[in-house]
């Protein structure tokens, strides 16, 4: 009886060891389901142009609309990556495209556009800091700096508990997982925690 509750036990073991290679050998690929990268020339190519990570852009994209296109937020943020319609006419009168429309934002290049420029832009404010970026496209710019200057937060990411918000809260910690997922499944001098990514990626799906 306690031989065969062994030789279980020992079949157990080595099936989970048997699955847990055949996930980790086919990695990255199965789990690019989860991850895509959708418009992968438009973001790659609007990411290069304006200096941004496109694997950050997926990230927001995923956060925001779950790569869908005709995507709109109750509080009217449209696209791909959700850009309120008053902040896109700002954007596009920063980068002097004229004739701009709302609807436009509907289209995967405007979109894309509009949200790697506006991304830069919020770069180079925050002097690159990451998580007040993703912060301040969900929340703003003006909200982020006041929570900076009245000491509600540091901008780190050890301490986005302190995030007053937890709308933008949540955001940044889904933006920041999304980002870390990326980079473990297609940025290939990370191969070392593709094992811990997968375990961490189907806890999360």
């Amino acid at each position: 009886m306690r031989r065969s509750k062994k030789n279980r036990l020992r079949v157990l073991l080595w099936s989970a060891i048997a699955i847990f290679l055949v996930v980790t050998a086919t990695f990255p690929r199965w789990i690019t389901i989860f991850y895509p990268r959708p418009h992968q020339d438009l973001v790659y190519s609007m990411a290069a142009q304006y200096d941004v990570d496109p694997l950050l852009v997926f990230a927001v994209i995923r956060a925001e609309s779950k790569y869908q296109t005709w995507a709109e937020s109750p509080r009217g943020a449209k696209g791909l990556m959700q850009i309120m319609p008053e902040t896109a006419a700002w954007i596009a009168d920063q980068m002097k495209i004229t004739d701009f429309e709302a609807e436009h934002l509907h289209d995967p290049e405007m979109n894309i556009c509009l949200g790697c420029w506006y991304l830069h832009d919020l770069q180079k404010e925050f002097k690159g800091n990451l998580p007040l970026t993703v912060a301040a496209y969900n929340a703003g710019r003006g909200r982020v700096s006041q929570w900076q200057e009245a000491g509600q937060w540091n901008g780190s990411a050890d301490s986005l508990r302190d995030i007053p918000f937890p709308e933008t809260r949540e955001y940044v910690k889904n933006v920041l997982a999304n980002y870390r997922a990326y980079h473990a499944i297609y940025d290939k001098d990370r191969v070392g925690s593709r094992q811990d990514m997968v375990i961490q990626i189907l806890g999360k799906t």
